[in-house]
């Protein structure tokens, strides 16, 4: 068994088919060894059954797969000590204490009863649970049971970590807490896969960044790469005295070459900034011309205009419609 590959994880042309439906459509990645790799999209776009493919958890019916050169079907068991997998929900006891949660999967994994001690005690303490150890988990709240799950995962320090959506439900707080600790994993040699759907986690930890959308990947980049994609960045200038909208914006035509945008109150204006050097050249002018700013700021594209580009929604919108549109079937008398 090797982990000695410059790829963590490569699959090509992956399928999965429930039925009439073909919830992952031939999807391919290549996850580098040592980064964390998001995968983004909405709800039902395949991205858990995806995780689940890679994992072994299910067999695909199409394509191929490799975590660091093992084929996930046919070296399965290889792939299995190489990998850590937290699901979308807590695979905790709910009648055990936390202690006794993660002595119970260090067993399973073969560790010695002193050992488990031990490495129970150290993930404990570096997922800030340790005041909580031995409390029942029904006093736990989400945000607990999800550093407790992913405290679970690392117990036997798997090169490779899939995390599914690991954030959804935690309160904003929690959230930063757990972007800490898989910044730290990588730091400290895993490979983090993760899937998610919302599009500012996919900004602030990913390397690079598959969108998935009806079980194909649409888009494949770094988060600057897919932003730069769907237009340059803009200048937005707000004007202290609306009344000189008129003349500001003919600067803007003449300095830059562009059409600027003026917001419903006339004192935001918005142009496309195709030649930032042309900006300090717009500042001065504006300056003689005695037009006057109250603020001035660079926009670059959000990863939520990059999502609504390319996949025509936008990513909430879709998980919302999809779930009224679950709703409405459970509605519907058999």
């Amino acid at each position: 068994m090797t982990t000695s590959t410059d790829w963590a994880v490569e699959a090509d042309a992956l399928v999965k088919v429930f039925g009439t439906n073909r919830a992952v459509d031939g999807v391919d990645l290549r996850v580098r060894t040592g980064t964390v790799y998001g995968v983004l999209g909405p709800n039902g776009a395949g991205k858990t059954t995806t995780i689940n493919m890679l994992a072994t958890l299910m067999r695909p019916d199409g394509g191929t797969a490799r975590v660091f050169g093992h084929d996930v079907v046919h070296s399965a068991q290889i792939v299995r000590q190489l990998i850590g997998v937290t699901g979308q929900f807590a695979s905790v006891d709910e009648t055990l204490s936390a202690t006794e949660n993660l002595m119970i999967f260090a067993r399973l994994l073969g560790l010695s009863r002193a050992d488990a001690r031990t490495k129970s005690a150290d993930l404990l303490e570096r997922f800030g649970l340790t005041d909580a150890a031995r409390k029942p988990l029904k006093n736990f709240s989400g945000g607990m049971r999800r550093r407790l799950d992913l405290a679970a995962s690392l117990l036997a320090q798997p090169p490779l970590i899939f995390l599914d959506e690991p954030t959804t439900g935690l309160d904003p707080r929690t959230r930063g807490q757990m972007w800490d600790t898989i910044r730290e994993l990588v730091a400290t040699g895993s490979t983090v896969l993760l899937t998610t759907q919302y599009l500012d986690e996919a900004d602030q930890l990913a390397d690079r960044i598959a969108v998935i959308d009806h079980g194909r990947v649409i888009a494949e980049g770094t988060a600057d790469e897919l932003k730069a994609s769907v237009g340059t960045s803009s200048l937005q200038l707000r004007l202290a005295d609306p009344a000189d909208t008129a003349e500001a914006l003919e600067s803007i035509h003449r300095v830059l070459g562009v059409r600027a945008t003026v917001s419903p109150e006339a004192s935001r204006l918005t142009a496309p900034m195709a030649d930032a050097d042309r900006v300090a050249d717009l500042l001065i002018g504006l300056r003689e011309a005695g037009i006057h700013l109250t603020e001035m700021s660079v926009q670059k594209p959000t990863l939520d205009e990059v999502f609504l580009t390319i996949t025509g929604h936008d990513a909430a919108d879709q998980a919302a419609q999809q779930k009224q549109q679950k709703q409405q079937k459970e509605e519907v008398p058999a």
